[in-house]
């Protein structure tokens, strides 16, 4: 009942029970994100640049970001 109430596989929810019953709420405590950005600042700052840029530039015919597009 817990896992559907949590949308969360049983196995999640015996995973946080034993960690809890091992080692009390620290145990719970998020170590932050598993993994580090995949992207470096010098990619974002090209892909910043290049939102910048807008739709049209990169071959849009509207300066929309937000609407569905289809497989060019």
């Amino acid at each position: 009942m817990i896992a559907k109430d949590l949308r969360v596989g049983v196995r999640s929810v015996e995973r946080w029970r034993r960690a809890w019953r091992e080692g009390g709420m620290e145990a719970l405590r998020s170590a932050g994100p598993a993994n580090s950005p995949t992207v470096t600042d010098a990619q974002f700052a090209v892909l910043e640049e290049e939102l910048g840029r807008g739709p049209s530039a990169h071959g849009f015919e509207d300066e929309r970001w937000t609407l569905a597009r289809s497989e060019r």
